[in-house]
C-alpha cells in the first residue's frame, strides 16, 4: 500500500463465485492481511488451542460451530492485527456477527461479488478440490497445472459428492437467504460495494479500479 491509511475490507460472495481468486488477488497487489474464517478455524484446530478443541468436537459430531465461538475467533485474531490492513473473507455469517464486528472495528468497505446462480452451477460442475488444503481447481477457469493433480503438493483433486446442480442450488439458495440480511446491514451503513458478472476476470479490473481510489 502506497499510504500510511490503513484500509479493513470484508468480501463475501456465494460458493463458485471466484470469491477465493479475487481475494487472492487484492490481498497479494493492494498488500493486505488475508483472514480467512475458514483457515483461522482448521489452524486453531491443528493446534489444538482451546477453541480448537471446542470447534473440532462441533465438528466430530456432525455440528456447525456455534456463532460465538466463531465469532471470538475472529475478533480475537483482528485485535492481534490492529495496526495492519486487511481483508475479511467468511466472516460475518450472521446479523448478529456483523453487528458484534461493526461495533468493534471500523470497516471500510464491504465487497460483494455477485454472479448470477446458473453461472455458478456450472462452474462447480467442473470443480476440483484438494481435500487437504481446501486449495479449489476449475476445468477450463482456474486448472491445475497437471491435470488432476494439486499444483503445491501434487496429490490428487476430487469431486465433492454434493458438486450435483440440485445440491449446489440449494446452497446458494440458503447462501442467499443468509447473506441478504447482512449485506442490507452493510448497505445502511453505507460501505457495501457490489460488482456484478459472470467471471473473475470480468469483475476483478472494477474491483481493482475501485480499490486503488480507495487505498491508494
Amino acid at each position: 500500500m502506497a499510504s500510511g491509511k490503513l484500509f479493513r475490507a470484508i468480501i463475501m460472495g456465494a460458493p463458485g463465485s471466484g470469491k477465493g481468486t479475487v481475494s487472492g488477488r487484492i490481498v497479494k497487489v493492494f498488500n493486505l492481511k488475508h483472514i480467512s474464517s475458514g483457515d483461522l478455524l482448521r489452524s486453531n484446530i491443528e493446534k489444538r488451542t482451546e477453541l480448537g478443541l471446542i470447534a473440532d468436537k462441533y465438528i466430530r459430531e456432525g455440528k456447525l460451530v456455534p456463532d460465538i465461538y466463531i465469532t471470538k475467533c475472529i475478533l480475537g485474531e483482528l485485535k492481534q492485527i490492529a495496526t495492519s490492513s486487511w481483508l475479511l473473507d467468511g466472516f460475518p455469517r450472521t446479523r448478529e456477527q456483523a453487528d458484534d464486528l461493526w461495533n468493534q472495528e471500523r470497516i471500510d468497505s464491504v465487497i460483494n461479488l455477485d454472479v448470477p446462480f446458473e453461472v455458478i452451477i456450472e462452474r462447480i460442475q467442473s470443480r476440483w478440490v484438494h481435500l487437504p488444503s481446501g486449495r479449489v481447481y476449475n476445468v477450463g477457469f482456474n486448472d491445475p497445472k497437471t491435470p488432476g493433480r494439486d499444483d503445491v503438493t501434487g496429490e490428487p483433486l476430487s469431486q465433492r459428492p454434493d458438486d450435483n446442480p440440485v445440491a449446489v442450488r440449494k446452497r446458494l439458495e440458503v447462501y442467499d437467504a443468509c447473506t441478504r440480511p447482512i449485506n442490507d446491514y452493510f448497505d445502511k451503513k453505507g460501505v457495501l460495494v457490489t460488482f456484478k458478472g459472470s467471471t473473475t476476470d470480468e469483475i476483478w479490473p472494477h474491483v481493482k479500479q475501485y480499490l486503488e481510489a480507495k487505498i491508494q
